[in-house]
């Protein structure tokens, strides 16, 4: 793996010129043609990366997901996070085009940003969940881009950090709003989601092996879905207003009522095969879904 701790480095091992400002940098990607022979099989920035960019013949990995870069789409990659890019076919020329912007996170040390920007969830998005923009959206986001760009290229003088500050900030703000657009406009693709994560979690709870099993996690639903926890959190919350670990929990006391009302198992031993290692977990569960204990719902049915 190759790691990158400044935007230097990366400008000078793509051949590019160097960075206006050193902590900051906007790359025409048209302008990087070429990949290195002996390509590093992973790459590592020390520094956020936010992408529009349309590729052929590549293939890029960002984590254990590939991104088709075909269609345009905006990405987002915070320090330390692994990626790597390969060509489909040696013989073939790279075609690409958009932008990337690199931003050091000592450039907002000390800023409004720099307490904000680790709460944007897209940054923890897989790749399968990048950003589809509209024409309209992209070209506010291009506006903005292009607004950065021309700041660090101008005479730096004492408002120009704070200027380039407001408009990452209106950068995030927009792909958060747009992410949520997505949530809404997607709504066929979302509901599937939803219908598969009822599936899974009747699945799970009907297994046999929840004592050896033990209560589902949000990370392991999220991964059977292909998708990374905070976005599926994020989607169910639009789509029903509560996120996945309040389904795993509406789910597990519907199986709990159940067995409370149609079998003569003990509290206990409804708490031990529902996956619960404490009978006060299970009991004070249920109480806070329910407004009653297991034993006081068991009773209101006699």
């Amino acid at each position: 793996m190759k790691r990158f701790k400044t935007i230097s480095e990366f400008h000078q091992f793509r051949q590019l010129p160097r960075p206006e400002h050193p902590l900051i940098s906007v790359i025409d990607v048209e302008t990087v043609n070429h990949l290195h022979i002996d390509e590093p099989e992973s790459l590592m920035l020390d520094f956020y990366c936010i992408a529009i960019k349309r590729m052929s013949n590549a293939k890029v990995k960002y984590g254990q997901q590939p991104f088709d870069f075909d269609d345009g789409i905006m990405s987002f990659m915070s320090p330390n996070q692994v990626f790597s890019i390969a060509l489909d076919n040696k013989e073939v020329e790279l075609k690409q085009s958009g932008w990337v912007l690199f931003i050091h996170p000592d450039f907002i040390w000390n800023t409004s940003l720099a307490k904000t920007i680790k709460g944007y969830d897209f940054w923890d998005y897989s790749a399968n969940e990048a950003l589809f923009l509209s024409a309209k959206e992209e070209a506010i986001i291009n506006n903005i881009i292009l607004n950065i760009q021309q700041e660090y290229n101008s005479n730096i003088d004492k408002f120009s950090k704070q200027i380039i500050i407001s408009q990452v900030e209106s950068l995030l703000n927009y792909a958060e709003r747009f992410y949520n657009r997505q949530f809404i406009t997607r709504e066929k693709g979302n509901h599937q989601i939803l219908a598969l994560l009822e599936s899974l979690l009747t699945d799970y709870f009907n297994s046999d092996n929840l004592i050896n099993r033990g209560l589902p996690t949000v990370q392991n639903i999220a991964a059977q879905l292909h998708l990374s926890p905070k976005y599926l959190s994020n989607l169910l919350r639009m789509l029903t207003g509560q996120n996945t670990q309040q389904h795993i929990h509406d789910k597990l006391i519907e199986k709990a009522k159940e067995k409370l009302s149609t079998t003569n198992l003990t509290v206990s031993e409804i708490a031990y095969e529902l996956g619960f290692e404490h009978l006060q977990s299970f009991s004070k569960l249920f109480k806070t879904k329910t407004a009653l204990s297991p034993l006081g719902f068991r009773q209101s049915f006699n």
